[in-house]
């Protein structure tokens, strides 16, 4: 495995997998696909993969298609340490010399930002194709590791789907999504208050480039935080203040951002199921279909299949930078442009606390138990954790329910090992929020439960001491606060 830098923060995983396509010893040329939403780090990873390896990268940009050749004729002959650059007629005569490179040892050819160039020749697909022939030179005397970058999600999918040319013809297809909330913590350099990554996440999420865009730091402690949100999230001079817009209006295939943003406000404001959404907007829930798709797609959002229930999904912002822009920003720009942000971000406590910060201290309890927790703590090992909601004859309503953890065994069913709350308020858990998850255990179908699943309280601001006290002398119960959240299992 080739030494990741140490300029590269985390990515272990996808440096791994990097490292092993670049160094596989298969005969033959091999094409490997990376892809995932800007600012995401995917470009420094793959300019250290080449230095690592003295490989080459060409960054395409968005010109014609004589332009480009002639900046990649440009790159080729500065790499091959010509005098001259290099006229490629064609890109059939470029695709050749570049997978000439690894006739006399396994080297990467870096393409960074390919749909630029598939925007310019729709062909290239298919002149990549026929290079990559099975009895071709590139496959029968070379090891060159050709990788195809781009942050066109929709794109780069398709590069190999359904009847696409290079369909079959990738041995990589590796996504870098931004960090999760742990290794965020620990970029963001708050990894010591568990209370202040968690705050940083909820607003900011795990993208590696947005350390850079606030200034190059996050604030250095709680006392200095809300003076850093204004400062460096609803302050218009700031890289940040538009970046929730523009995540949505940078990806090609959106071609009407109006609807979909309007998708993103429902969602934002607690709309999560598909009915909901529709009535929001004011159209029929058969007409939202290509708009939660494609903002699946990219990214922006995730589908949370229900628990209990099949074919009652609910839908969550999956971006916290969106949110933040939907539900603050947009709705007050015009007071946040005459800098009044100390008033705006004061004025919205509640907004902040109910619609950001309980729906994402729920998704990161969610990702403990997937990610972190032992076997001990679930009473097993986790296969899926998601919420639902349980009727209940004697309240005559139905409950909501956080978490529910289940195992897959084999030829068996699935069973529920956990049940869960999550409550992100600022107030310590009580002792009721136990009793009402028994009451809660005690409506899960029979059939879908093996043993006596444990019982899992999350809390951002800790449990009153009769719970903790009841917890201790119980098996079944386990108590989960931010420090645990952020470093235990």
């Amino acid at each position: 495995m080739i030494s990741k830098p140490d300029r590269l923060f985390g990515r272990d995983a996808e440096w791994e997998e990097l490292s092993e396509f670049v160094t596989s010893p298969v005969a033959g040329a091999t094409l490997g696909l990376v892809y995932g939403r800007r600012r995401q780090g995917k470009t420094l990873m793959l300019e250290l993969l080449a230095r690592e390896t003295g490989g080459f990268l060409f960054a395409a940009t968005q010109q014609s298609e004589r332009q480009n050749l002639a900046d990649l004729g440009a790159a080729y002959a500065a790499f091959r340490g010509l005098g001259t650059p290099v006229v490629f007629g064609t890109w059939r005569d470029a695709l050749d010399e570049l997978l000439r490179l690894g006739e006399e040892r396994a080297v990467p050819v870096i393409i960074d930002e390919f749909p630029y160039l598939t925007a310019a020749t729709p062909a290239l697909p298919s002149y990549l194709q026929a290079a990559l022939s099975p009895l071709g030179h590139a496959k029968e005397r070379t090891r060159t590791r050709m990788i195809l970058c781009g942050s066109a999600l929709t794109t780069m999918a398709q590069l190999l789907g359904g009847g696409a040319p290079l369909r079959g013809r990738a041995s990589l297809e590796l996504v870098v999504r931004p960090f999760r909330f742990r290794d965020a913590a620990a970029f963001w350099n708050a990894g010591r208050d568990p209370e202040l990554a968690f705050r940083l996440n909820a607003l900011v999420g795990g993208t590696p480039a947005y350390l850079e865009m606030c200034g190059g730091s996050g604030p250095a402690d709680l006392a200095k935080f809300d003076r850093w949100v204004e400062r460096r999230l609803l302050n218009p001079a700031s890289a940040m203040f538009r970046e929730g817009a523009l995540l949505l209006r940078e990806e090609p295939s959106v071609a009407d951002p109006t609807s979909y943003a309007a998708t993103l406000s429902a969602l934002s404001v607690g709309n999560h199921r598909r009915s909901e959404i529709a009535s929001a907007l004011g159209r029929p829930s058969s007409a939202l279909a290509h708009l939660l798709s494609g903002l699946q797609d990219i990214g922006l959002i995730e589908q949370v299949d229900d628990a209990l229930r099949e074919k009652r999904a609910l839908f969550r912002v999956a971006e916290p930078v969106v949110r933040f822009h939907q539900l603050l920003i947009q709705r007050h720009e015009p007071e946040l442009v005459i800098r009044r942000a100390a008033q705006v971000w004061a004025a919205n406590a509640d907004t902040v606390s109910g619609k950001i910060y309980g729906p994402h201290f729920e998704d990161l309890s969610r990702e403990w138990c997937l990610e972190h927790a032992a076997a001990e703590t679930l009473g097993g090992v986790a296969a899926a954790v998601r919420p639902t909601q349980i009727p209940c004859r004697e309240h005559r309503q139905g409950h909501e329910l956080d978490i529910v953890v289940t195992e897959t065994a084999p030829f068996a069913a699935d069973r529920i090992i956990a049940i869960g709350e999550a409550k992100g308020t600022t107030t310590p858990v009580p002792l009721a929020e136990l009793q009402r998850l028994e009451h809660l255990r005690g409506l899960l179908p029979s059939a879908k439960v093996a043993a006596l699943p444990k019982l899992l309280l999350f809390s951002r601001s800790g449990f009153t001491a009769d719970l903790v006290h009841t917890a201790a002398r119980r098996s079944d119960v386990e108590l989960v606060d931010l420090e645990r959240l952020y470093g235990g299992s």
